[in-house]
């Protein structure tokens, strides 16, 4: 068996400057986020900008952890990848037209705080 990770790390003021941004910002959050997820993160409210953040960087730890799986970085695209929550709350994470070889288990965990969201996926192959 092997063990691949990912982990991420990012300001949450630098997503929410990204999503404000008068001239780019909505083609920022329909190139990254799906529908599901900007739905979510909009019923947020006031922690919108966490919950993106926490996506986000779920999304990058992601590509880091199937990297091994890929062919290149550009055979994926940031709404490959779509992150949604369980009936309990988790995060759960799901890939979208991405065929992974030998692979058992995937785990997700994101957190944020005021300043910052962080996210760790683990991939558990064969």
């Amino acid at each position: 068996m092997k063990i691949c990770c990912g982990t991420d790390i990012i300001e949450i003021e630098r997503i929410k400057q990204s999503i404000e941004d008068e001239k780019t910002g909505q083609a920022f959050i329909e190139r990254v986020y799906t529908k599901k997820e900007i739905e979510y993160c909009e019923s947020k409210k006031a922690q919108k900008y966490q919950h993106y953040a926490a996506r986000f960087a779920a999304k990058e730890a992601t590509f880091k952890a199937i990297s091994d799986q890929i062919k290149d970085k550009y055979s994926i695209t940031w709404k490959d990848i779509e992150i949604s929550n369980n009936l309990q709350g988790r995060p759960k994470l799901n890939l979208i037209g991405i065929e992974l070889k030998d692979v058992e288990n995937i785990d997700l965990s994101i957190s944020h705080c005021k300043e910052y969201a962080v996210a760790n996926v683990t991939l558990l192959k064969k």
